[in-house]
């Protein structure tokens, strides 16, 4: 992505422009680049409810009890160790 480079003034009064912007823009005074802005994406919806969904269930995990833990754990190895048996045995 190329980067373009505008003066400080022109920044400042286009700052609105740059921040909506997905372009890099390198700032300069007298000729010399004093800064790099680099506009970043904002969250969309889907975005921020998969982050809401994520925490949902983080908090379901963290709300767990030592013996559900204990149980998933049974659980995922018994599915390992089945998985493992039938590799070997093709």
């Amino acid at each position: 992505m190329e980067t373009k480079s505008v003066g400080i003034r022109e920044f400042r009064a286009g700052l609105a422009e740059f921040i909506d912007s997905k372009q890099p823009v390198a700032v300069t005074r007298h000729g010399q680049t004093v800064g790099i802005f680099i506009p970043t994406a904002r969250p969309t919806q889907v975005d921020l409810q998969a982050l809401r969904d994520a925490a949902d269930k983080l908090e379901a995990v963290m709300s767990l009890s030592e013996d559900d833990v204990e149980a998933a754990v049974r659980d995922f190895d018994a599915l390992r160790k089945g998985a493992a048996r039938r590799r070997a045995r093709t």
